[in-house]
């Protein structure tokens, strides 16, 4: 394994992005965010889904990257997002993110069509052919796109080597897909678990080797990691629980962004909570009460383990 590839392990976060009064990006919370990242324990950081990727324009997606190449410089490796409609803004996009610092990139298939697998697989060999770093195979097809097969993905890996290929898949049912892909690489892929930690217990007895949860529940995940590779399933167990309940409430892309932000402004790291839109989930009271509940079982419950 190259050293570029095993840097990309342990608890990686994706990062939320913040935006001023007129939904342009924050910048300056922005640095602080990752900064935060990085001294609660993170590995590195990421930036996809749930810094709102798809409602971004294509220079902004370049200025987030850049910025957070630049903010990760030093502390650990950063991951960029750069799947697209075509595969030449997606390649475009890596280059851009290879050029800046980027340690790897991650890819989804485009989501407005149904792609054949051998358009697919021409997508991520492009990819592959116009960057040296890692590729990281994103099925997001737990709300965005379709299933990957997988035996296209373990195609992949036997073609480039899993030094350049490496697999984030959230396709239904996620543990046995987990393990039919590690069974069917011979245990060579590097996977990393994509669920915000509800399956994390699951997918770590499975073999994977990272996270990518959301930046606000880090001070949480960071220990349940740290407890899962120690084998204290004990301790991990504890954490888990109110993780799950809270992970649980959010459902969907736009779930996330909510209650993600609303616990990034009580930890003290964002100013508001401000989602670009159209939005298809708003944080309610109801909902907003009991996601302060069960934030403060984690917490504590982090603490005490």
């Amino acid at each position: 394994m190259t050293e570029s590839a095993a840097a990309l392990s342990g608890v990686l976060p994706v990062f939320q992005t913040p935006y001023l009064a007129d939904e342009s990006i924050d910048f300056e919370t922005l640095a602080h965010e990752i900064d935060w990242l990085f001294h609660q324990g993170s590995d590195g950081i990421v930036m996809a889904m749930v810094s709102e990727i798809l409602r971004l324009s294509d220079r902004e997606r370049e200025q987030l990257a850049e910025q957070a190449c630049r903010s990760a410089s030093g502390k650990g490796p950063a991951i960029i997002s750069v799947g697209a409609e075509s595969s030449h803004t997606a390649e475009g996009h890596a280059r851009h993110a290879e050029e800046h610092g980027a340690a790897a990139v991650m890819a989804i298939p485009p989501v407005s069509i149904r792609v054949e697998e051998r358009e697919l697989l021409e997508y991520y060999r492009r990819l592959l052919e116009v960057i040296e770093i890692p590729v990281i195979v994103q099925d997001a097809s737990g709300y965005v796109g379709q299933a990957m097969a997988i035996a296209f993905q373990a195609r992949l890996l036997d073609e480039f080597g899993p030094d350049r290929v490496l697999f984030k898949p959230e396709a239904s049912p996620i543990g046995p897909r987990l393990s039919a892909l590690r069974d069917a690489t011979g245990g060579r892929a590097r996977i990393f678990e994509g669920t915000g930690g509800l399956a994390l217990m699951d997918s770590h007895q499975r073999g994977i080797c990272g996270t990518m949860p959301g930046a606000d529940l880090i001070t949480a995940i960071v220990p349940l990691w740290e407890a899962l590779e120690a084998g204290d399933l004990d301790r991990a167990a504890r954490i888990h629980e109110p993780l799950c309940a809270l992970v649980s409430l959010q459902g969907s892309l736009d779930g996330f962004l909510a209650v993600e932000k609303h616990l990034l402004i009580r930890q003290g790291i964002f100013r508001n909570e401000i989602v670009r839109g159209p939005r298809g989930f708003v944080l309610d009271e109801e909902t907003r009460h009991e996601v302060d509940r069960l934030f403060d079982r984690l917490t504590e419950a982090a603490s005490d383990a």
